[in-house]
Order: structure tokens, then C-alpha cells, then sequence
């Protein structure tokens, strides 16, 4: 059997980058030309400089191994170095951090396929092709097998075999894709095609059987939905009349053409001008990163409208390797596949890949175990992945949490199921916990997060593994972090009044009522003990507990008092501030109280003024000296009125008076009322209290008269006060400020009346 030509894969263009090759139409005359003694001194230069770099290179790497830039210049350096084995070593070490590009990937290949045998050039490919949806990198591999693996040169059938299931891999890989998909078909047929030749033209059955499968391949290509459907299909119809059939290979029209090939292409050409604008977005070049990002997102909107997982999968694959750390795609891509495929090796490895790419997402690694534990994996596999997660570094100590949460629900799962691993026991359950609490306790101290680790420990401790000494060991650990925590302390006797040991809670609580909590926690812990032994202890318990805690409840209720006198002084010092500022402000300004009414009263006022004159007007007779003199009294007090009305709708303008001493005593007035009026209301609302309440124990009020009578009231140890007292007190000073707001009011009239005259 004849050798198989090749077929001519389609790879886009590249730079030679090979090590070692330099130019090869150098002229050796030029090169001679220069002096050896430059060339010596040029080279020693270049090469201390180079060494300098990479010491430079290999000192960061040491220090930060996780610096993906430095990794990649190092790669880069060695690689125009030539140094294969420590190119090799560098590009390992990378990989076991990071995924590499496609492009990396073929360099590697390329590299290793002067110094390497073919497998090892082929297992190299196999990484890259597992990464990244890569079609030139798809197309390099399928280059190589043809070129280089023997038994494909040869033709046998093993060859033919693995050539063939080499290009089904690679059209279910990437056959989909809608731009560059058309390159692993024409590969394939063209492949396929070299195959027919080698076949005897005497062998009709073998030949017969290799044209059906061209056939099957060229009808499957016309059927989905690529780029250039319209060469396809004239190379379909020029391979068809090479083997003698009837058609026009110059025409694009559907005439002598299979039914049902005909129907499934246009089809696929509807589909395709469908996606066509789409296309043409994510692959343009002159738009930033985040509005390719939004195009490919409106794209996989469009796909999962259609309902074809392997479209959309396609083209998360697609969007992938344009964006490999964006960890709201891989999230996105990983939640599809789990609501459309469920489990299985393709969600698990999309998994895998996301993990590696994004590995500070914990997330990513939440739902990567519970794909395993869905995927009935090995315990060896899920705590390879537990043990790698924990060494990544996640944003918050939240997400470490749900880690360790995630592993022990799964080992729970395990074990409480019928037919559960039986290597598994409940010591990892315990082991997983205790690391738990080792490396988040330093850093969750008197957290919610933490009390619901150990919550959850315990119960399984008692339930599960049925110790519940162990248990009791949980909650006190718990309690050497969390003890000022209340709710640790609530959980710890709930789980022993829950079993029933009812003297082992009433020893927490004797171990817990004296301690101080936050907000209301240290009398709520008081009554909780009053209530715990009404409803379970004896009347002696009940005896003891009220013993101890009525002095607790007090010390804590004087606290309060002294707490809330210290604000309300401090609230008090502020308002006197406050009234203060504003009376300097108002004798700045010269502002009076007429100046600050607004301007609906002082209409009202003039209304009243205009009725008023009108019945002086009518009760004077009918003398008409009498009438204009009343006329010309009129006509004053209105011009009066207006003055005062343009006067207040410009606050900007003080108001001016005939002497200093009448606009002295304005302000002064006003603010000697405004002051005798707070007092006041202050001593209404304290008599009213006093009398629904006759007590100011709860009182919650600003006045300074209460503040110094709690002051007297604590430093006497009192737990109360003396209402009766102070409700005497009260109503003298009532007395007094009723008879200064009355003097005021009548000052006020008089000067008024006077300046009017």
C-alpha cells in the first residue's frame, strides 16, 4: 500500500521562533568584517547582562512563586537562551501552578520535537488541547500525527484508526466553532480523501466503503452551521463529480443533491446568518475588552435561547480562552453545565480547569467537591482537591468556612448512607473539624462563623459518633475564644437540657450569669436562669438562682443609670451650646421675633388691622371732617403695614429701630422668652411623667434637674429615687417659670405699645 500524502491542515502563520536557528542568508563576508576583538567584548557584555537577568528572574520567582508575568519572561528568556533543560524545568514548574496559552503550548511541542521521541512531543499536545479551545493548536497536533507517527505514514490500520479517532476528538472538541471550525473539517475530509487513493482501484467493496464515508463526513460538515457553507458546499458537489456523479460543481444550488442533505443545509445557512452579526462582534479588534466581554455574554444569551447545550458550550469554551481569569464566566459556565448535564467527566474537567485558572475563587472549589461527591468519586480524588483548595488564598475567611462546611457534609453524606465507602469513619469527620478550628479560630474570634463550626461539630459528635464528652470538649473550646459571646453560652445548655441533664445546665449557667455580654446580653442571661429553673428546678433552685441574681440585676441597673446620666449631661452641654450659638447669632443680626414670622401670619395680621380700621371708620358718623381724619389715619397704618411687609420678605435686611436701647431690649426679650419657654415645656414633661410613673428609674430624659438628682440618688447607693420629692420640687419650679413667662409677656406689650407710639 502506497504512503499517505498529508494532509495540508490549515495553521495560521507564525513567526519561526525555533531555538538556536539564526539567519541563514547571512553573508559570511560581513561576518568576517568585524573584528574579533569587538566580538569578544560585545559577547562578554551580552552575556553578564544576561546572566545579571536572570538571576534578577530567578530571585522573584523564589520569593513569589505564584508571579504568572515572571514565570512567562523566564520561559522566554531561557527559550533565546537555548538551555532545553532548564527551559523544560521552568515550563513544568509554571504549568503546575498555571495553565499555559495555546500558544506556549505549541512553542513546547515545537521545541521538544527536534529532541523527543513522538510520544512525548503527543502527550505534550494532549495537555495543551485539554486547556484551552484552541483550532491552531487542534490543527498542530493533527500536522504532527501525520507527520510523524509511523503506522499513519504506513497506513495500517492501526494507524488509519488512531489518525481517524484523533479527528473525531478534535470535531467534537472544536467543529462547532462557527469562524474557525471549517479548518478541523477540511482536515478530515481531506484526510479521508488521501485515504481513498492508497485504495486498489481492483478493491470496489474497500473503495466503495471509503467513498460512503467521505460522503457521511461532507454531509455531517454541510450540516451545521459555519463560515464559508458555500465553498463547502461546491467542494462537496466537485468531489461528487469526481467520483461520476452528475452535478453542476459550478453552481451553488441544491439541484441533483440528497433531500435530506439539502434541507439540513439550508438550515444550517439560516443559522448561521442568524449568528452572523454576532460573530462579527466578538471577533472584532478595534473595541475594548469589556465590550468583547458584553458581546460574548448577549452571544451565549442568544445560544441558550436556541436550546442546544453544545452550541452553548462551544462558546463558553470560545469566551474562555479569550477571558481564562475571569471568574464570573468560569462561575456562569460551571452553574450551565450543572443545571444541563448534572455530573459526569466533561463537568468535572471544566471543574478542574476552573479551579486552576481562577484558584481564588472558593466558590469554584465549593461546588468542584460537590461535583465530585455528585459524581460518586473516590474519597483518594475528594480529598486531593479538599487539600489542594485549603492552600489557596480566598478573599474572606467566610469562604475557608464554607470549604471545611462543604468536606464534612460530604463525609457525613458517605457515612450515614446504606451504602456509604466503608473505608471511610467518623475520626476524618473529626480530623477535618480540628483543622477547621486551628485556622479559622485565630482569625473568626467571637463570630457567628465560628460558633456555627463548632455547633455543627458538636451536634455530630453526640449524634454521630456518639461522645458526648466529646462533645462538652467542643463547646469548651468554643468557650476559651467565643466566651464573651452569649450564644455560645445559650447552644452549650441547650444541647445538655436537650438530653436531659439538667444539673450539668444549671452549672453553666452559674459559670455564665456574672459575666458581662454585649448590649442587653447580661441581664437577658439573668432571666434566662430565672426561667430555665421555673421550668425545670425545684423551689430551692429557684431560691438560689433569684439570690444570686437580684444583686446582679441591680449592679447592672445602676450601671445603666450612670451610663444614660453621663449621655444625657453630655446631650444637654451640647443643646445649652447650641442655644447659645444661635442667641450670639441672633444679636448679630438684630433679628427680632416680628422679623421672623413668615410671611402667611403676617398677611393675617394685616387682614386683622384692615377690619379693624374699617369698624373705626363706620362708628365715627357722618362728619366729614371726622371721615378724612380717619382716612388719613387709615392711610398711615397701611403704609405702616406695607413698610413692614417689604421689610420681612427681605430677611438679608436687619430691621432698624429709632434707638439702641428699644433694639436691645427686643433681643433681649425674645431670647429670655425662647429660654423661658424650653424650661417650661422641660417641666411640664418631667411633672407628667412623674405622675404616670412615680418613679424615675426608667426615666430617659435631658434635663438637668434629673441628672443632678440621679447623681445624688447614685452616690447614696440608691436603686431609686424619691419621687414624691422631686414632684414637689418640680411643681415649685412650675410655679416660678409660669410667673417669669407672664412678667415677660407683659414687657413685651409695653415696649411694643410704646414704639408704636
Amino acid at each position: 500500500m502506497e504512503e499517505v500524502e498529508k494532509s495540508p491542515v490549515s495553521v495560521e502563520e507564525e513567526e519561526d521562533t525555533e531555538m538556536g536557528e539564526g539567519n541563514v542568508d547571512e553573508n559570511p563576508k560581513t561576518i568576517n568584517q568585524i573584528s574579533s576583538s569587538d566580538s569578544e567584548s560585545s559577547d562578554s557584555e551580552d552575556e553578564a547582562e544576561q546572566n545579571e537577568q536572570l538571576l534578577t528572574l530567578e530571585t522573584e520567582l523564589s520569593t513569589n512563586p505564584s508571579d504568572y508575568n515572571a514565570h512567562v519572561q523566564y520561559i522566554k528568556f531561557l527559550r533565546r537562551r537555548g538551555e532545553i533543560e532548564r527551559l523544560r524545568e521552568a515550563r513544568e514548574n509554571m504549568n503546575a501552578l498555571f495553565p499555559l496559552s495555546p500558544e506556549m503550548w505549541m512553542e513546547w511541542a515545537k521545541d521538544e520535537a527536534s529532541l523527543s521521541n513522538a510520544e512525548a512531543v503527543e502527550k505534550l499536545y494532549e495537555r495543551g488541547v485539554s486547556e484551552y479551545l484552541s483550532i491552531p493548536l487542534w490543527c498542530e497536533y493533527l500536522n504532527y500525527v501525520q507527520e510523524h507517527d509511523p503506522k499513519v505514514q504506513e497506513c495500517s490500520a492501526d494507524g488509519i484508526s488512531k489518525a481517524r479517532n484523533l479527528f473525531e476528538r478534535a470535531v467534537t472538541a472544536a467543529a462547532l466553532h462557527v469562524s474557525q471550525g471549517p479548518q478541523i473539517w477540511d482536515a478530515y475530509t481531506q484526510f479521508e480523501q488521501a485515504i481513498l487513493l492508497t485504495i486498489d482501484q481492483s478493491d470496489t467493496e474497500a473503495r466503495e466503503k471509503q467513498v460512503q464515508r467521505i460522503q457521511s463526513i461532507f454531509h455531517r460538515y454541510l450540516s451545521i452551521p459555519l463560515a464559508n457553507l458555500k465553498s463547502t458546499l461546491l467542494a462537496y458537489k466537485a468531489w461528487e463529480v469526481e467520483q461520476g456523479n452528475a452535478l453542476d460543481a459550478e453552481s451553488d444550488n441544491m439541484d441533483g443533491i440528497v433531500s435530506h442533505v439539502a434541507s439540513a443545509y439550508q438550515k444550517a445557512e439560516e443559522m448561521y446568518n442568524a449568528r452572523a452579526h454576532l460573530e462579527e462582534q466578538i471577533s472584532r479588534q478595534d473595541i475594548s475588552e469589556s465590550e468583547k466581554f458584553q458581546h460574548y455574554m448577549s452571544y451565549l444569551q442568544f445560544e441558550k435561547s436556541s436550546g442546544d447545550p453544545a452550541r452553548v458550550q462551544i462558546l463558553y469554551e470560545r469566551a474562555i480562552t479569550d477571558f481564562p481569569v475571569s471568574s464570573d464566566l468560569w462561575i456562569d459556565y460551571t452553574r450551565y453545565l450543572d443545571k444541563t448535564l448534572k455530573a459526569g467527566n466533561i463537568v468535572k474537567d471544566v471543574y478542574s480547569r476552573a479551579t486552576r485558572n481562577c484558584p481564588w475563587v472558593g466558590d469554584l472549589w465549593v461546588r468542584y467537591l460537590l461535583c465530585l461527591e455528585q459524581g460518586h468519586a473516590s474519597e483518594k480524588e475528594i480529598s486531593a482537591v479538599f487539600e489542594k483548595s485549603v492552600q489557596c488564598s480566598f478573599s474572606t475567611f467566610e469562604e475557608y468556612l464554607d470549604l471545611f462546611l462543604t468536606r464534612v457534609d460530604g463525609l457525613r453524606r458517605r457515612i450515614s448512607s446504606a451504602n456509604g465507602d466503608d473505608g471511610l469513619n467518623f475520626s476524618l469527620i473529626r480530623e477535618s473539624f480540628q483543622q477547621a478550628s486551628d485556622y479559622l479560630s485565630p482569625h473568626m474570634k467571637n463570630s457567628d462563623g465560628l460558633l456555627r463550626l463548632h455547633s455543627y461539630w458538636a451536634r455530630l459528635e453526640l449524634k454521630l459518633g456518639n461522645d458526648l464528652n466529646a462533645a462538652r470538649d467542643v463547646w469548651e473550646s468554643l468557650l476559651k475564644t467565643c466566651g464573651s459571646v452569649l450564644e455560645a453560652w445559650q447552644a452549650y445548655m441547650a444541647m445538655e437540657v436537650e438530653i436531659g441533664n439538667i444539673n450539668e445546665a444549671r452549672a453553666i449557667y452559674k459559670r455564665c450569669y456574672s459575666k458581662k455580654f454585649n448590649g442587653t446580653g447580661s441581664e437577658d442571661i439573668c432571666h434566662a436562669w430565672l426561667r430555665f429553673e421555673r421550668e425545670f428546678g425545684t423551689l430551692e433552685d429557684l431560691n438560689h438562682a433569684v439570690q444570686k441574681v437580684t444583686p446582679r440585676l441591680e449592679e447592672l441597673q445602676l450601671f445603666r443609670l450612670q451610663q444614660e446620666s453621663k449621655f444625657f449631661a453630655e446631650a444637654t452641654d451640647k443643646r445649652e451650646q447650641n442655644l447659645n450659638k444661635m442667641t450670639g447669632e441672633r444679636r448679630k443680626s438684630g433679628l427680632t421675633p416680628i422679623d421672623e414670622q413668615s410671611p402667611a401670619k403676617r398677611h393675617k395680621n394685616t387682614s386683622q388691622n384692615q377690619k379693624k380700621l374699617n369698624e373705626k371708620k363706620s362708628t365715627q358718623g357722618q362728619s366729614l371732617a371726622k371721615a378724612n381724619v380717619s382716612e388719613e389715619k387709615k392711610g398711615k397704618v397701611e403704609k405702616q403695614v406695607k413698610e413692614q411687609q417689604m421689610k420681612g420678605t427681605n430677611p438679608s435686611k436687619t430691621r432698624s429701630y429709632a434707638d439702641q436701647c428699644t433694639a436691645f431690649l427686643s433681643n433681649l426679650s425674645f431670647n429670655k422668652m425662647l429660654a423661658v419657654e424650653v424650661e417650661l415645656m422641660e417641666v411640664l414633661n418631667l411633672k407628667n411623667l412623674l405622675k404616670s410613673r412615680r418613679g424615675l428609674t426608667n426615666l430617659k430624659y435631658h434635663n438637668p434637674l434629673v441628672i443632678s438628682v440621679l447623681r445624688t440618688s447614685s452616690s447614696r447607693g440608691r436603686t431609686h429615687l424619691q419621687c414624691q420629692e422631686t414632684s414637689d420640687h418640680l411643681d415649685g419650679l412650675l410655679t416660678h417659670r409660669e410667673t417669669r413667662k407672664r412678667e415677660m409677656r407683659s414687657q413685651n406689650l409695653m415696649m411694643n405699645s410704646e414704639k408704636c407710639s
